[in-house]
């Protein structure tokens, strides 16, 4: 389904939390067009990994606000996507990610070094 570009599947590696420092993937859609999009980030919900995107544009941006999410997976070292067939699934995926939206707004809110003078 993916190739990906920039990315070994560790988000870790990308220095950042989540993958947003440049890390895109080109997805194949169903029809055998291809997309570039940008990785947000890899999260965890219902038990399960997953992966939010970002599509991106010809000029390498997004307009719309849009973000496709995919159940993700690293087998024998290689990233794999795969799509979320079930409802209920998805609604957990999707609530996992408004989590990390989430958690993104209150550090922006709350810088880290306030938060550790409150503890």
């Amino acid at each position: 389904m993916s190739d990906l570009e920039n990315c070994n599947g560790d988000c870790a590696s990308c220095g950042s939390e989540g993958c947003s420092q440049g890390a895109t993937i080109t997805l194949t859609l169903d029809n055998d067009e291809t997309l570039e999009c940008s990785i947000l980030t890899v999260f965890k919900a219902a038990g399960h990994e997953y992966i939010a995107l970002l599509p991106l544009d010809e000029n390498g941006q997004n307009d719309d606000g849009e973000v496709f999410i995919y159940r993700y997976a690293v087998e024998n070292g290689v990233p794999v996507l795969d799509n979320i067939e079930d409802d209920e699934e998805y609604e957990a995926a999707a609530e996992g990610f408004d989590e990390w939206l989430d958690s993104l707004e209150y550090d922006e809110l709350v810088p880290a070094d306030e938060e550790e003078e409150e503890n």
